[in-house]
């Protein structure tokens, strides 16, 4: 990143533990459903290398058209943290730096996401702190989606080999 940089931070707390937010980051069957998904949009690709070198793409099919948001994973320590290098374009040569580091909030977890952008962009950062808080929060939606559905039913959670 150039010296000439922008940080920017968004935090949430969730009820779930930091393994729990760590993992949903890493998944791609639950990031489809918060990771760069817009009110508008549906999720049409979501493929994720969960290791350091690692790459990742979440495709959001929007009313304007697709949004393509690539990424390369520089740090995984789970449950606490990950590092990724970040873009909006496929061939996007100031890649954004992204932070999230997730700590054990009483039963829950605290994650605070930092975001590293050039201050070329500064014009975009409110609404670059709007979409990541919209991401964060649309976590703590599907995790107590989530968790109301084993609730209401126990075997939700279980494998289909453990219910056999």
């Amino acid at each position: 990143m150039p010296a000439n940089t922008i940080k920017l931070h968004v935090a949430h707390s969730y009820r779930a533990p930091p393994a729990t937010i760590y993992d949903a980051w890493l998944n791609p069957e639950i990031a489809r459903r918060f990771l760069f998904a817009t009110d508008d949009g549906h999720v049409v690709r979501a493929d994720i290398d969960p290791r350091v070198g690692g790459r990742f793409i979440i495709v959001d099919r929007r009313p304007t058209g697709d949004a393509f948001h690539h990424g390369v994973f520089l740090e995984l320590k789970r449950p606490r943290r990950i590092v990724f290098c970040f873009s909006v374009e496929e061939h996007d040569h100031n890649c954004d730096r992204v932070e999230i580091d997730i700590e054990p909030l009483g039963s829950g977890s605290r994650l605070t996401l930092t975001h590293e952008m050039c201050a070329e962009w500064a014009e975009y950062e409110e609404k670059t702190r709007q979409g990541w808080t919209h991401i964060i929060e649309g976590l703590d939606r599907e995790l107590e989606l989530s968790a109301s559905s084993k609730r209401s039913n126990p075997e939700a959670g279980q494998s289909a080999g453990a219910m056999a």
